[in-house]
């Protein structure tokens, strides 16, 4: 699979669902239930990639804020919730043995191109795929 370039084994950006920088915490959580997603990408105006945000990013959020209710998730951007180590983008030219190191311990990971816009992901599930036809 060392041969298999990375962007063989791309999900676009257009395919995939994910947040913009101005959305609220509420609107977060209604476009990853409507995906059933359980982590989503994170992307500024101009499609750069910011990070990804997780059901239990915003859970930590709610559970530390003990004074927060539902309505309150309405005034919080889901950007104050980014966690800058989780789910580091590759670039779309990286070998493909540091795409498998990052995607053993998560469902995908973000590529990115030279501008550090949001290209699309690589699954755990299409890469294991690729790994099985061989």
């Amino acid at each position: 699979m060392e041969r298999t370039n990375v962007l063989f084994l791309l999900t676009p950006k257009v395919q995939v669902a994910c947040l913009d920088e101005t959305m609220n915490v509420r609107q977060a959580l209604e476009k990853m239930r409507a995906h059933d997603y359980m982590a989503i990408p994170l992307i500024s105006k101009n499609g750069e990639y910011l990070g990804t945000i997780s059901e239990g990013d915003i859970l930590w959020y709610i559970v530390d804020d003990e004074s927060i209710d539902l309505e309150d998730l309405e005034d919080v951007k889901i950007s104050q919730l980014l966690r800058a180590d989780y789910r580091p983008a590759v670039r779309v030219d990286c070998k493909i043995s540091e795409l498998a190191e990052k995607i053993v311990n998560n469902s995908f990971v973000p590529v990115v191109d030279d501008r550090n816009v949001l290209m699309g992901i690589v699954t755990r599930k299409r890469v294991l795929q690729e790994l099985l036809k061989n």
